[in-house]
């Protein structure tokens, strides 16, 4: 049984920081990219970063990048996003996802965790 299962949301101040961790479970994930997702009430689901797990490649979304760093613990088939200086916006229910390419694109995504609730007090 494949699952992802992410862990360290929470309700934090402006400027504080926090550690998302993605477990996965269940399959190889070694060819996959490793994605990380959030979704903001009354919005659509938004790509925030990705990697795969050689971390030969990453991507941010442009308003994480110099706050956010996605890394991978492959010995523990763990995926991090720690985030830095957090906003109001970043406010929304964070998504661990596995997909076959290193996309932005929610649907290239095969595998999905339930959702850590970040929740950013101004």
């Amino acid at each position: 049984q494949v699952q992802l299962v992410e862990s360290g949301g929470g309700l934090v101040q402006a400027g504080d920081s926090l550690r998302l961790s993605c477990a996965a479970s269940g399959r190889t994930f070694s060819s996959y990219a490793m994605g990380w997702f959030r979704q903001a009430p009354g919005k659509e689901r938004e790509f925030v970063s990705a990697t795969t797990w050689t971390g030969n490649g990453t991507a941010y979304v442009s308003s994480a990048k110099g706050r956010f760093t996605i890394s991978t613990d492959n010995a523990k088939n763990t995926v991090y996003l720690q985030m830095n200086s957090l906003k109001p916006e970043d406010t929304a229910v964070y998504y661990c996802a596995a997909g076959r390419v290193l996309d932005a694109r929610p649907g290239l995504y095969d595998y999905w965790g339930q959702g850590t609730r970040v929740t950013v007090s101004s």
